[in-house]
């Protein structure tokens, strides 16, 4: 498996401050989070990512709170802690309280529960759904 060895500010590539200066400035913080010093060393992947999660993100028909918690839900299908933990910790910011988080977490085991046996079992498409 390859390496990546993280960048701080003053060892990243030029193109790469310009989308940590962005990052900082619009969640007003010190530093950015190790997931994009990880990309650091390749400036077009930062920067790709950075625009497609801020865009993504931001404010839309769907509230701020309901996409944190669903980045969250997909984050545990795919078990990915890095994920679970930073999505978890914005979405508590924007209002998550620890029984929408439990819901939020029944109904991610149910549909992996459902989705198995489902899969398990081929079940054919009812037709009604087909449409």
């Amino acid at each position: 498996m390859a390496h990546i060895i993280p960048l701080n500010y003053e060892q990243a590539p030029l193109a790469s401050q310009a989308v940590f200066d962005e990052i900082k400035a619009l969640r007003n913080v010190d530093d950015v989070n190790n997931f994009w010093k990880y990309m650091a060393s390749h400036p077009e992947t930062l920067k790709r990512t950075w625009e497609s999660l801020r865009s993504v993100m931001a404010p839309g028909a769907l509230d701020p709170l309901v996409k944190e918690m669903l980045y969250v839900a997909v984050s545990m299908t795919n078990s990915c802690e890095y994920c679970i933990r930073s999505h978890t910790a914005q979405a508590r910011k924007k209002g998550m309280t620890d029984e929408m988080l439990g819901e939020l977490i029944a109904v991610v085991g149910m549909a992996s529960e459902t989705n198995a046996l489902v899969t398990a079992y081929q079940v054919e498409l009812d037709d009604d759904l087909k449409g």
